[in-house]
């Protein structure tokens, strides 16, 4: 006998929507441990470190006193941004590995 729900697993609408509102949740619930999450990245030998969040804003920044040179200011620029962008990367990273695993098969690229 052929369900009218186009093959799913057992036919039953409302096991369906339970089966979506429970995986609704575990995406918001990931989404917010996400979010919660911390990343940090250094720079020039740990010159420079920094910290963000996994809501991507930076927490904080930490200078190295002997990496300060008045007359090199592009130097210590260029560390700090590589230190946020990587960080900011490691847990874009994150993001995109740990929703790609709860995504049904076929749909990683959605999330």
């Amino acid at each position: 006998m052929r369900n009218n729900f186009g093959g799913f697993p057992g036919g039953n609408m409302q096991q369906l929507m339970r089966q979506a509102q429970k995986m609704q949740q575990q995406l918001t619930e990931a989404q917010e441990a996400l979010d919660a999450r911390e990343y940090e990245a250094s720079s020039g030998g740990g010159a420079v470190t920094c910290k963000v969040s996994g809501k991507r804003e930076l927490l904080s920044l930490t200078i190295k006193p002997e990496v300060v040179d008045p007359d090199d200011v592009e130097m210590l620029q260029d560390l700090i941004m590589a230190a946020v962008n990587e960080a900011l990367r490691t847990g874009e990273k994150t993001r995109e590995e740990t929703m790609s695993r709860m995504a049904p098969g076929g749909m990683g690229g959605l999330l």
